[in-house]
């Protein structure tokens, strides 16, 4: 019995500490989601064309390519708990600055600096969470990176509902003679400044201290976060990670060089895995959602209330997801995703595919509109509950680790880059045609399906030291 309660102990330290990390998530979220509610007033505010707003809305996506580039190598050089407090300072900054923006390109690049904030956030959670967390609680907590992204989502879009009807519309004037779309972006200075309070008293990660000779610092981790009285049983393990760290002292891309088109078969699943997860078309929900159902037809109001209960279905599902992934395995869990997503984002496109009119006066006929908003919802809940988070499960732990901190960051790159093609050309596509935009989507979402079935690998209940090229 006092055993058990020693176990439970010890889970609750790495759930905090796990917790503590993807609060990073949370301001991943917020900070790219926080733009919806505001695309119309920054549009209409500063005369802005289609282009012009899709880059507005993803150029912070750049930033966060940049950001999950120097992520990996930065957290080897001054280890994983001080680059998340540098995360930290960059997205206060970020949120401040666009909130006093005078002009497009201001926006641009206070957007950018958040976006470097978000990218280095997204690289090192996932790489502390799985460093820290034994392997068969791994899949869970690595999970939670991406129930704080959805819970970041859903705040940042409830807090700009919240705004706009307080004001009357997001272009309207709110407090201190500022619009309601700024203080949209000013309230995410407060997680910001959270975040980099709560990660100062969680612990280094204890393959980065045998990976830095702290031996003895490494040693006293592992007994908290592993629950591990036995000093042999600790020993073990220091030489365990000591013998897979052996080639992970300097990390560069040249160790990413492989047989196929120049990189190891794994790094090419991890880049594929972050493309098909942006491919899929998911942000364009979460960024554009207001825009959408308001040019087909519904209020500003209206528009707000769906977009909020979107997010409220993607956190549910991803607590589905987070209570499945040890019992059913990530690969599963992506079939079912895949298929689900193909299945109605085809529904989607055909919906839009019935509407009449063009531009403002655009307009979904009945049933098209309910049942574009129920197959959007369906949409949301296939991607939460298989691409939303085991991508970031799979990235956090798929790659040996003598490669792991840069094959993320590449990974995660690929990933910024893919969300930022999705989201700058959505505009345009839209313009197109949203059966054209949602039609090619629904196109990745089955090509998803076949690499997911033909080239990713099962890692439930593996240990970290047993990953392989």
């Amino acid at each position: 019995m006092g055993n058990d309660g020693l176990e439970q102990r010890a889970t609750a330290r790495v759930v905090l500490i796990a917790a503590a990390a993807a609060l990073g998530g949370f301001l991943f979220g917020f900070d790219t989601a926080v733009i919806n509610g505001a695309v119309d007033a920054v549009r209409a505010g500063f005369g802005l064309g289609a282009g012009q707003i899709g880059l507005a809305v993803s150029c912070a996506l750049l930033g966060s390519a940049l950001g999950a580039w120097y992520a990996g190598p930065l957290a080897d050089r001054f280890g994983r708990v001080r680059t998340m407090q540098v995360a930290a300072l960059l997205l206060a900054a970020a949120a401040l600055g666009s909130g006093l923006v005078t002009g497009m390109w201001d926006l641009v690049l206070w957007r950018m600096v958040g976006g470097i904030g978000v990218g280095v956030a997204s690289v090192i959670a996932p790489t502390y969470i799985a460093e820290v967390s034994p392997a068969h609680v791994r899949g869970r907590l690595g999970s939670l990176q991406q129930l704080a992204i959805v819970l970041g989502i859903f705040v940042a879009l409830l807090s700009d509902a919240w705004l706009a009807g307080s004001a009357g519309g997001a272009a309207n004037r709110l407090w201190l003679g500022l619009e309601a779309w700024r203080w949209m972006f000013l309230v995410a200075v407060v997680p910001a400044l959270v975040y980099g309070a709560v990660v100062l008293g969680v612990p280094e990660s204890p393959r980065h201290l045998v990976a830095r000779a702290r031996l003895p610092e490494a040693r006293e981790v592992l007994r908290q976060v592993l629950d591990l009285r036995d000093e042999a049983a600790l020993d073990r393990k220091l030489v365990e990670i000591e013998h897979s760290l052996k080639m992970e002292y300097r990390p560069r891309l040249a160790d990413l060089r492989g047989p196929r088109f120049g990189l190891l078969p794994v790094v090419w699943i991890g880049i594929l895995l972050s493309v098909f997860q942006q491919f899929v078309g998911i942000n364009v929900i979460f960024y554009y959602s207001s825009t959408l159902w308001h040019s087909v037809g519904f209020s500003e109001a209206d528009s707000f209330t769906i977009t909020v209960a979107t997010s409220i279905v993607n956190v549910l599902v991803t607590l589905v997801a987070i209570a499945l992934v040890d019992k059913v395995g990530r690969k599963p869990l992506l079939v079912v995703g895949s298929a689900g997503m193909a299945l109605t984002l085809a529904l989607m496109a055909w919906c839009f595919s019935q509407a009449s009119g063009s531009g403002a006066a655009l307009a979904l006929p009945a049933p098209w509109g309910p049942v574009a908003l129920v197959a959007a919802n369906a949409y949301v809940v296939f991607f939460g509950v298989s691409w939303g988070p085991m991508v970031w499960v799979l990235l956090g732990e798929m790659f040996p680790n003598r490669i792991r901190a840069i094959a993320l960051a590449v990974a995660a790159a690929a990933q910024w880059l893919a969300n930022f093609v999705i989201t700058s050309t959505f505009p345009a596509l839209a313009e197109l045609g949203l059966a054209f935009a949602y039609g090619l989507y629904a196109a990745f979402a089955l090509i998803s399906l076949v690499f997911v079935v033909y080239a990713v690998r099962e890692t439930k209940g593996m240990e970290l030291e047993e990953m392989r090229d």
